[in-house]
């Protein structure tokens, strides 16, 4: 049964990705950022973190670089030319008024019609979500609005950039209620990105597949909207 409404993506020329590690976007939401720089839509990746306290057995020295350079491969498979890691503290994100001041300044700068985080709920698809994930999606939904407001965060309102309003919030695995369709070549390109992660998933012994846990998400989103796949979302229209 179709219980998901088509995400129509008209008029969205920039999309910024904000999340908190390397990896966060490659659940399946690649898979979607393939499909729209495939058809022109310009896409940045934001992360607050290096991802550098998520590997048990080796150094967050050698890990940060580490999983800065898998996620730039994985973000060339999907076609995004401009990542941007913060030096925020992995494990340790706040959902503080300087994380919201940071993300507003990246969204005054790119200037999005469109913004993927992931979920801010304490339960997640897959058991207790990570805080830093919660963190992060808190700190986005408040930013959005700040970085729409003149008169917050003013010193970052100087050459040119000026406050922006963002349209669409678009939270993954967030209480579905829409579905963005993705091809059978950009689910591949959403794998392969997963993939790219290899030093990352070799550590987590039980970890799926990149091909089985991709195609998992996208087919039961597809399912859910009548469409071969798709990756399911919270579709907010910020007013």
């Amino acid at each position: 049964m179709t219980t998901l409404e088509r995400f129509d993506p008209t008029g969205i020329q920039r999309v910024l990705c904000i999340v908190a590690h390397p990896d966060d976007m490659e659940y399946g939401a690649s898979a979607a950022v393939a499909e729209w720089t495939s058809q022109g839509v310009e896409v940045s990746y934001l992360l607050l973190t290096a991802g550098e306290a998520g590997m048990r057995d080796r150094a967050p020295e050698e890990v940060g670089p580490l999983r800065s350079e898998e996620q730039r491969k994985a973000c060339d498979i999907v076609g995004v030319s401009k990542l941007t890691i913060l030096d925020m503290p992995d494990g340790l994100i706040e959902h503080s008024i300087e994380t919201r001041r940071r993300i507003a300044q990246a969204i005054r700068e790119t200037r999005p019609d469109a913004i993927f985080t992931m979920t801010w709920d304490l339960e997640a698809g897959w058991g207790l979500n990570h805080a830093d994930h919660r963190s992060t999606g808190l700190a986005v939904v408040d930013a959005i609005r700040d970085a729409d407001n003149p008169w917050l965060f003013r010193e970052q309102l100087t050459g040119g950039v000026e406050a922006w309003k963002t349209t669409w919030l678009l939270a993954t695995a967030h209480r579905p209620d829409h579905a963005i369709e993705v091809s059978a070549e950009s689910l591949q390109r959403g794998i392969a990105s997963l993939a790219a992660h290899s030093e990352y998933l070799a550590a987590l012994t039980d970890h799926p597949t990149p091909e089985d846990l991709v195609t998992g998400v996208l087919t039961s989103g597809g399912e859910l909207a009548g469409l071969p796949y798709a990756l399911p979302v919270h579709a907010y229209r910020m007013g």
